[in-house]
Formats: C-alpha cells, structure tokens, sequence
C-alpha cells in the first residue's frame, strides 16, 4: 500500500513527463524512417532526461518501493541530496539559459514544462519534507560532482563522434574546447553553490529537529 498517496501522485507525474518526451522522440524518428534505438540513445543523452529519472526513481521508491538496497540507497539522505541538487540546476540552467531557444507547442510543452519546472520544484519540496536532515557534510559535494562531470565527459566524446551536441553550451564546434571548459566550469559552481544551499538548509533543519 502507497506510503504517501501524494508521492505516489508525484512518482506517477514524473514518469509520465518521461514517457510522453520519450514517445514524441521516437514518433519523430519513426515518421523520418530513422532508428528507434538510436532515438533512444539520443533522449538519454540529455542531462534533464538522466536527472529526471532519477528523480522518477526517488519518489518511486518513496511512494511504493519495497524495503531492500535499492531503497535505502536512493532514500539515503546523501543520494536524495545529489538528485535534488542535479534537478535544481536543470531547473535554473533551463530557464537562464534554454528557454528563450524554442517555443514548444502541445504535447511537447507539457513535457518541456514538466520536465524542466514541474518535476523540479516537485522535488524540492520532497526533499525539503521527507528527506532526514542533519548528515550532510561538505564533503558530499565533491562526491555528487561526479555525476554531472562524468556526464559532461561523455557528452563531449558523444558529440565528436556524431557532430551533435546535446545543448548548445558544450557544442565545441561551434565555441571551441577553451569557451565549452570555461562553460562547463560555470556549470559545476552553480551546481556546488545550489549543494551548498542544501548543505546549509540540511544543518539548519538538523539543528532544529529537535528544537
């Protein structure tokens, strides 16, 4: 039986703005007669569509997921922690930096809505209400930078060898490597400044637990 019926609400959300961004990608790939898998392959290829099923896979496990590894790992308040901060930056990085690029319409603005708006302030107020407070220490930053790092790795390599980039801030063949490092840079501080607002808000709530 569901925990929470609004997790279950927000688990259910998430994963239908997934689906829906999943299906209009291989509906256009089916209409130019192009490889579903390769259609995969490139919506995955995207850090908002990686986070967001991470934070699909956090509620999931909140709302109805089965006491084991798999929940305690993603319910552990350092793994919850990264997801929040990684889907915070989605979030900020879309709207300053994204948005003004492309006017989606229909079904394409819900997902685009939900996957970079809804799903993020969702999240948020998840984190701020069920997750534990009080364990987080300065050094989980270095450890959570490794996921959007890695990921910034093989977007590069994964452009080079297509000649697409996944967002226009990285394309080296347009900016070059000094401008897309220089960017990736700006990336990572605003990641660990959104972390150390977490840090901050995690010792605050932990101080005042008991309070």
């Amino acid at each position: 039986m569901p925990r929470r019926p609004w997790l279950t609400g927000m688990a259910v959300l998430g994963w239908f703005g997934l689906t829906v961004q999943v299906y209009l990608v291989l509906l256009a790939r089916w209409q130019e007669q192009a490889s579903l898998i390769g259609g995969l392959i490139n919506v995955f290829g995207y850090f908002t569509v990686l986070t967001n099923t991470l934070v699909a896979t956090v509620l999931s496990y909140a709302a109805f997921g089965r006491e084991g590894a798999g929940k305690r790992f993603f319910l552990s308040p350092s793994v919850s922690s990264a997801v929040a901060t990684s889907i915070v930056l989605v979030a900020l990085a879309y709207s300053v930096l994204l948005r003004h690029l492309w006017q989606p319409q229909g079904w394409q603005w819900l997902a685009d809505e939900l996957l970079h708006d809804v799903m993020p302030a969702l999240f948020a107020v998840y984190w701020w209400i069920e997750t534990p407070k009080g364990t987080l220490r300065l050094w989980h930053l270095a450890v959570w930078a490794f996921y959007p790092v890695v990921y910034f790795i093989y977007a590069l390599w994964r452009g080079s060898e297509i000649g697409v980039y996944a967002y226009p801030f990285i394309d080296v063949a347009s900016l070059g490597y000094e401008q897309v490092l220089c960017n990736a840079l700006g990336m990572l501080a605003g990641f660990w400044g959104i972390g150390l607002v977490l840090l901050g808000l995690d010792r605050w709530r932990g101080v005042h637990k008991f309070a």
